[in-house]
């Protein structure tokens, strides 16, 4: 132990510092940077599993998203872009623990040995197809429901997404859209406009929600701006 290097750290020093919102928030970005490009090399959120299951989610993310649950034992989760089914799994297992609540998860091509469990139901197909928006609309209707995005990154796709499924979240609930952090917010992905600007434009043309950063409350987060509360 006495081998280790001193820390010369300066509590009340660095919590002035923190008194600087840019600051705060180079460090955020760099940490964020960190952790999502440390995924190249099998690292980090690339190498998470929830009860066995990968789950390619940032684990402050999920942190979130329970206590959401927690508040508003929705009757129906819906996630578009299962992968592997990681995060559908996750939460229906909070489901179990509330002992309220289905899930509802879309995708075009569903991996082989998805998690199977009695609140899950699985659908095969494109999110913003009418068939699936239509399959799910009548179970949903005059029910709490919160929305998780995470299927097709484009701007278009998630705008359409957003059009079609801010219809179903109740009053007091979320509709999330992930990875608004990979148009250079602070990582550069693959789309040079992708979700952050689907929700400046969705909530630019819609006041029926807002977007509360109360949700960035652990500063991380691939969802930066990207928890939007139906508010009427």
């Amino acid at each position: 132990m006495n081998d280790l290097p001193k820390r010369n750290i300066d509590k009340e020093e660095f919590l002035n510092k923190c008194k600087n919102p840019e600051f705060v928030q180079n460090i955020i970005d760099q940490f964020d940077r960190l952790f999502y490009y440390s995924s190249a090399f099998g690292g980090t959120w690339k190498n998470l599993s929830w009860l066995g299951t990968p789950i390619q989610k940032h684990p402050f993310d999920c942190w979130i998203y329970q206590e959401i649950l927690y508040t508003l034992r929705p009757d129906y989760i819906i996630e578009t872009g299962t992968k592997v089914g990681g995060s559908t799994l996750f939460f229906a297992n909070i489901c179990d623990i509330l002992n309220h609540g289905e899930v509802i998860t879309v995708d075009i091509d569903h991996a082989d040995n998805l998690p199977q469990h009695n609140r899950i139901t699985y659908l095969t197909g494109s999110s913003i197809d009418g068939n699936i928006v239509n399959f799910i609309s009548p179970r949903v209707k005059d029910k709490v429901v919160m929305v998780i995005l995470d299927s097709d990154h484009s701007k278009q796709h998630v705008l359409k997404e957003l059009e079609l499924y801010s219809k179903f979240v109740s009053v007091g609930s979320y509709i999330i859209v992930e990875d608004t952090n990979i148009t250079g917010f602070p990582v550069i992905g693959t789309f040079e406009d992708g979700p952050l600007e689907a929700v400046i434009g969705f909530i630019k043309e819609n006041k029926d929600f807002v977007i509360d950063r109360k949700c960035e409350k652990l500063y991380s987060t691939f969802d930066r701006c990207g928890f939007l509360m139906r508010i009427k």
